[in-house]
């Protein structure tokens, strides 16, 4: 997709948003695949937040030096890699485990349903490029 990306900012970040979802998805599996291993301490993978901030300091704002030129799409989206958060076992009984399976079976689900979102966006936006590679066809 490099190509695409040289014009299409948001298709880079929507390429962006699922690759970390997809790295999200195996954080959740290998949580709820050790649900019942003692001492294994869950662990979240967050990058909302970096993402957010990314969007907010202006970082996916194209700089041209002249109104036709085309949009360059950022370097800053690339250095957005997420990052893992250890959860310890707090309750102090059992056999240590801190994974509440119920917990990650909705953050599973949200994370899917906001792929699924994702992929839908960056559906769209191949449509129209079809849509105007076509004539309007």
């Amino acid at each position: 997709m490099p190509l695409v990306q040289q014009f299409d900012t948001t298709m880079h970040l929507l390429q962006k948003v699922l690759d970390l979802r997809s790295r999200n998805q195996e954080v959740i599996s290998s949580n709820i695949a050790n649900a019942e291993t003692p001492g294994y301490s869950s662990v979240s993978f967050e990058f909302e937040d970096q993402l957010k901030s990314a969007m907010r300091e202006g970082g996916l704002r194209p700089v041209t030096t002249n109104p036709r030129h085309m949009a360059i799409t950022p370097d800053r989206l690339d250095q957005i890699q997420g990052r893992l958060v250890e959860e310890k076992d707090k309750t102090g009984i059992g056999d240590k485990n801190s994974v509440d399976v119920d917990r990650e079976m909705v953050k599973l689900s949200e994370n899917e349903i906001l792929y699924e979102a994702a992929v839908t966006m960056l559906k769209k936006k191949l449509s129209m490029l079809k849509y105007a590679a076509n004539d309007g066809r």
